[in-house]
């Protein structure tokens, strides 16, 4: 079997990317502060911030292709530590680029919607980016660099994602449904809309780049656009099979305008993922989705 590196194989997208790519390929992955074991994965701890660190990686690796998914990939976070967030965003996106340009090493990098302003979607490949924060501004600065340093590779923009986190990843449906089983109200937003999919939806979407050995900039996002009110309204349903919730919290809608967070949100960066589909992507309804993951999300909030 072919060698896969799946560098950030810990986090939320990179373990479940690990499920799907094993079946075909021969996983090698990598973490730094998540230690974890993948049945059939190999896993080593590496730092992608340090170059003579990736170097030695794809010494001892010697792998056939590379899925970056490693990221800081929380906005706030990236708003409150640009530098420390640039780090892993950007520098570790340039020294894994020069690797697999030198080597001729098939590459797919994971960017994100957030690259767009939301005020002219859906969004096609080839819109103007436009940023309103620093994660997006990074990513930005990551494709650049990417496409830059190895024009073959592929840079998939990933939408909103949800799903099974594994031991040391989380998606964002997790920590809003325990907060409602806590008894604490929700407020989400009616005026942001996203077209999210599930991790493994999205983990099939990278392999898919790998196996047509796509170049350029792909997007894959889902084929419905709703907003983060209606995404957890229609999950709800789907888990209780009823429109009200047993739990003790309640969701209520909400503007962006209401709340204050330290990253500025774009209204709508619903992606247009037209070509991705005629490669063969084909992401579930999300009520689908939800009904796939219903004994996770159950398990989860116990």
């Amino acid at each position: 079997m072919k060698k896969l590196l799946i560098a950030g194989a810990s986090g939320f997208l990179g373990w479940n990317l690990c499920q799907e790519a094993s079946r075909e390929w021969a996983v090698w992955g990598t973490y730094f502060s998540h230690p974890v074991e993948i049945p059939g994965v190999y896993l080593m701890p590496v730092d992608l911030r340090e170059e003579e660190e990736i170097a030695a990686l794809f010494a001892k690796v010697q792998p056939d292709a590379v899925i970056l998914t490693a990221a800081a990939s929380q906005p706030n976070f990236c708003q409150e530590l640009p530098q420390e967030s640039q780090a892993i965003n950007v520098r570790a996106v340039c020294h894994i680029a020069q690797m697999c340009a030198q080597e001729r090493i098939q590459c797919v990098f994971t960017s994100t919607d957030l690259v767009f302003n939301g005020l002219h979607p859906p969004y096609r490949e080839t819109d103007a980016v436009c940023p309103v924060s620093i994660y997006g501004e990074q990513k930005v600065m990551a494709e650049l660099e990417m496409l830059d340093r190895y024009p073959q590779s592929a840079v998939c923009r990933m939408p909103l994602m949800f799903g099974d986190g594994g031991p040391a990843g989380t998606s964002f449906v997790q920590p809003m449904l325990q907060t409602l089983k806590q008894g604490t109200d929700l407020s989400l937003f009616t005026d942001e809309f996203r077209t999210p999919v599930s991790a493994t939806t999205a983990a099939k979407g990278l392999l898919l780049a790998l196996r047509t050995n796509y170049q350029g900039i792909l997007h894959l996002g889902g084929r419905e656009s709703v907003s983060r009110y209606e995404f957890f309204r229609l999950l709800l349903q789907v888990l209780f099979r009823t429109d009200s919730s047993p739990l003790p919290g309640k969701i209520k809608p909400c503007r962006q305008q209401d709340v204050k967070m330290a990253a500025p949100r774009p209204p709508d960066v619903s992606l247009d993922s037209g070509l991705a589909f005629a490669l063969g992507y084909n992401p579930p309804p999300l009520r689908a989705e939800f009904e796939a993951l219903r004994e996770v999300f159950l398990k989860d909030i116990g």
